[in-house]
């Protein structure tokens, strides 16, 4: 007997071939090892429904989360990043780029613009880890650098959502490492002219961004549990030889040792953020 006629046969006798789970529709818990239906987190704003863990959100997805509806006017959409040194390790760092650029959508690890919180006009930036882990290179710094100094200039409120866990770009050298200067120079200004600005720290902040421009803000929240520090607790750890407290780098540390002004889960962050706003914003 053929297969077509085995297939028939079976169909005939009530029986159907079992169907397959499609892929991507379920996902595992990083917090507590559930497997959770990945669209029920995604309308949780990417939170665990069991546990309340933060899974990353990309981009597109935080500005929708935060800002009012079609509100977001995206400053310097073009800017790219050279190769100043050349740089390669298992390939060129060119050729790096243009792979993270087609993988994730994006020319860079930040995104800068004005829009609308709650009604309320801002200028408002973020990095992204999936973009070589959100490093601080060249077009990082200038494009945060660019968005305070029009801060400055509209006196308008400044967010910045620091999703970097890459510190400083060291594909671009000394030239990455200024961008912690540059930028924490030109929010120096922006603070000498009264500007409001709200460092929001998510998982992870680390390395140069933590130490420059995420450190600085007027107020400091952060979502639950984000790791933040310089060096990684492993790095930490092997270098002063000494045990470190379970929770040492989360946020939940950082604000019981005064670095953290608040810690706000996701569901509430755009409300909280714009009592913020109306709190400390220029009278």
């Amino acid at each position: 007997m053929s297969a077509v006629e085995n297939t028939n046969a079976a169909a005939q006798a009530g029986w159907r071939p079992k169907r397959g789970v499609p892929a991507g529709l379920w996902l595992r818990c990083d917090g507590c090892g559930a497997t959770v239906f990945r669209k029920q987190v995604e309308q949780n704003l990417n939170v665990c429904p069991e546990c309340g863990h933060h899974f990353y959100v990309p981009t597109a997805m935080r500005i929708r989360q935060l800002l009012d509806p079609d509100s977001f006017e995206e400053w310097y959409p073009d800017m790219t990043s050279g190769d100043p040194l050349g740089f390669s390790d298992r390939k060129p760092y060119r050729e790096r780029v243009i792979d993270e650029q087609k993988k994730t959508g994006m020319k860079d690890a930040c995104t800068v613009g004005r829009g609308y919180m709650r009604g309320r006009p801002l200028v408002f930036g973020l990095t992204d880890s999936a973009f070589i882990m959100g490093s601080m290179g060249s077009v990082v710094g200038e494009k945060l650098t660019r968005a305070v100094e029009r801060a400055t200039e509209l006196s308008l409120p400044l967010v910045i959502v620091s999703g970097s866990g890459g510190g400083a770009r060291m594909h671009e050298g000394i030239i990455s490492l200024m961008q912690m200067g540059k930028v924490s120079a030109a929010l120096a200004r922006y603070r000498r002219a009264r500007g409001l600005f709200i460092s929001v720290l998510t998982n992870p902040t680390m390395g140069g961004v933590a130490a420059s421009f995420a450190s600085l803000g007027d107020i400091i929240v952060a979502e639950p549990k984000a790791l933040v520090g310089f060096a990684g607790p492993r790095v930490v750890e092997a270098t002063c030889k000494i045990a470190l407290p379970d929770d040492f780098q989360t946020s939940e540390f950082m604000l019981k040792h005064g670095f953290v002004d608040r810690i706000v889960a996701r569901s509430e962050m755009r409300s909280e953020l714009a009592r913020l706003i109306d709190y400390g914003g220029r009278q």
